[in-house]
């Protein structure tokens, strides 16, 4: 791969070029020159774009694509060029397919279909064998066969000597072990967040204590085990608290949260629309705040898009029937540029790179390109015409956003929007 770009923003702290405009110089992957005005006497296919600003490739730790199973709802091909488009050059499957992920075969399959594409695919393994929540799964052999977590997808594990197990038995190969914070018992039937709200729509709650117990349950295995754990999607303040006072303890915790539970609170479910039916459910005002200030004290390490298709047979019914999810990758960088600077969205998209064994790659000469283009000040309101996933459970459709992606070059390729 051999390209010329000219007149790109470098965002990227750990690059020398940070906050300068510069044309970069490609040739065979790998970056030789940085500079004003470069010349191009080989004639290499030159990049071009309005307001272009760059940074390293970014990555999202949770997506589901369907594929194998249900490719009615999303492939891995589509998947994966709708993550391009999307502006992530690196991105991690969760194991919620059909077959359910949780074997040596299952994730080399993965990695197969993810193969000489712009976008890295690393899979999640299940914890347990069909996420059935009963016995582990294969997890060392799908480690060696490139597993970089495991996680049975939204499904939390009530036996808590089973995790105790899980984070014993992954500690011998640094494994990481996700946990979903849920307790299903408290939860009950809960389809929404339990409060004035739900009270008022007639619909069963699903309350903070349900996700703050399975939190506090798991901090304590963390302790007694020495295991390495994530807690992906935390949604209320008090999972950000015992985060942060296990974080006081030295522990080996991480957290993430979705994109939609720092944008939304649970009012907007006024018209039973169900594209707002997530889970772990929005919340209040409060637990966002909360949220907010875990993003900015560096508690919760990572947001993700949480991008989960859900065709429109589980999606378009009843409230109560409808499925859990909602598609992000495409809304992910313009709704976070409305919560925060541009330093700082670039920052959480490129954040869980190192917990998830993802290599950070600087923007200086001699490194291979992984990077992301962008205009960081379009505005738009994003529509149907926006969706690129075959799913169009949208969660952010009508909302107005602000930042256009460009494309990505990683991976020796080029992928770039028409």
């Amino acid at each position: 791969m051999n390209i010329l770009i000219k007149s790109a923003k470098i965002i990227d702290p750990k690059s020398e070029f940070h906050n300068t405009t510069q044309d970069l110089l490609i040739e065979k992957g790998v970056i030789s020159q940085i500079g004003h005005q470069l010349k191009n006497p080989k004639k290499y296919q030159e990049i071009k774009f309005e307001n272009l600003h760059i940074s390293q490739g970014w990555f999202d730790s949770s997506v589901c694509f369907g594929e194998p199973g249900f490719e009615e709802r999303e492939t891995i091909k589509n998947g994966l060029k709708t993550a391009a488009a999307s502006g992530f050059t690196t991105v991690a499957m969760n194991a919620n397919s059909s077959p359910v992920i949780d074997c040596n075969s299952d994730v080399t399959f993965v990695t197969s279909k993810g193969e000489n594409n712009a976008v890295k695919l690393l899979p999640i393994g299940a914890l347990t064998k069909d996420s059935h929540g009963e016995d582990l799964a294969e997890l060392f052999d799908m480690k060696s066969a490139g597993a970089v977590a495991f996680y049975d997808y939204q499904k939390p594990i009530s036996n808590a000597n089973l995790m105790k197990l899980a984070l014993q038995y992954t500690s011998n190969f640094n494994g990481l072990v996700c946990s979903f914070p849920q307790d299903n018992r408290i939860t009950g039937l809960g389809v929404m967040n339990e409060n004035i709200t739900s009270t008022s729509l007639g619909l069963k709650g699903n309350p903070n204590l349900s996700e703050e117990l399975q939190v506090s349950r798991d901090l304590f295995l963390l302790e007694y085990t020495n295991g390495k754990l994530h807690i992906p999607t935390i949604s209320t303040a008090g999972s950000v608290d015992l985060i942060r006072e296990a974080k006081k303890k030295k522990l080996d915790v991480t957290c993430s949260v979705a994109i939609h539970n720092l944008f939304f609170t649970d009012d907007i479910l006024n018209d039973f629309n169900t594209a707002y039916k997530v889970s772990p459910p929005l919340r209040i005002q409060k637990d966002v705040d909360a949220l907010l200030e875990g993003i900015k004290d560096g508690t919760i390490d990572m947001v993700t898009s949480d991008h989960n298709p859900i065709d429109i047979e589980h999606k378009k019914v009843e409230f109560d029937h409808a499925k859990n999810g909602t598609i992000g990758l495409e809304s992910a960088f313009g709704a976070l540029q409305t919560m925060f600077t541009l330093k700082k969205t670039i920052e959480l998209l490129t954040k869980g790179k190192s917990r998830f064994g993802v290599e950070q790659t600087p923007i200086n000469i001699g490194n291979t390109l992984n990077i992301t283009l962008f205009n960081p000040d379009t505005k738009y309101t994003f529509s149907a015409n926006d969706i690129l996933s075959k799913s169009k459970n949208a969660i952010f459709e009508n909302q107005n956003l602000k930042g256009k992606v460009y494309g990505i070059i990683s991976n020796n390729k080029v992928s770039l929007n028409s």
